[in-house]
């Protein structure tokens, strides 16, 4: 098991399930993990701790996930951490769309948990090698 170097991942899901697998199946690989199941608390947990990588849900209760990036994406603060969209919509206009939001990334549901610990790593060595 290669350890993910403690990255913070921030997972936003409000589904009890798919929030614990990807929680077990991240915590399990050696990252640490936040939780918050709506985009009012993602972006509130956001601005506090500053994680390596969002793991951003679309369908959430209250403000949706795309609102939640629009949410980060306009404060200096939180503009620069990496936001994945997390989602079961995987049809190409869908992955178009989450990009022309503005996401960094697209991992479909259900998650692969195999695949899942590599598609977040890649993601956070991004983050790494981006920053000065």
């Amino acid at each position: 098991m290669t350890v993910a170097g403690g990255h913070l991942i921030l997972i936003v899901e409000d589904n009890e399930k798919n929030l614990k697998l990807a929680r077990d199946v991240l915590q399990f690989s050696g990252f640490q993990t936040l939780e918050a199941g709506t985009g009012e608390a993602a972006v509130d947990l956001a601005r506090e701790r500053h994680p390596d990588l969002i793991l951003m849900d679309i369908e959430l209760p209250g403000i949706d996930g795309i609102t939640a990036l629009q949410q980060l994406r306009a404060e200096p603060d939180t503009a620069a951490i990496r936001i994945v969209a997390l989602t079961a919509s995987a049809m190409s206009a869908d992955r178009d769309r989450f990009f022309g939001a503005g996401f960094d990334g697209y991992i479909s549901k259900p998650i692969n948990i195999k695949e899942f610990p590599d598609q977040v790593r890649a993601h956070c060595e991004r983050v790494r090698r981006a920053q000065p």
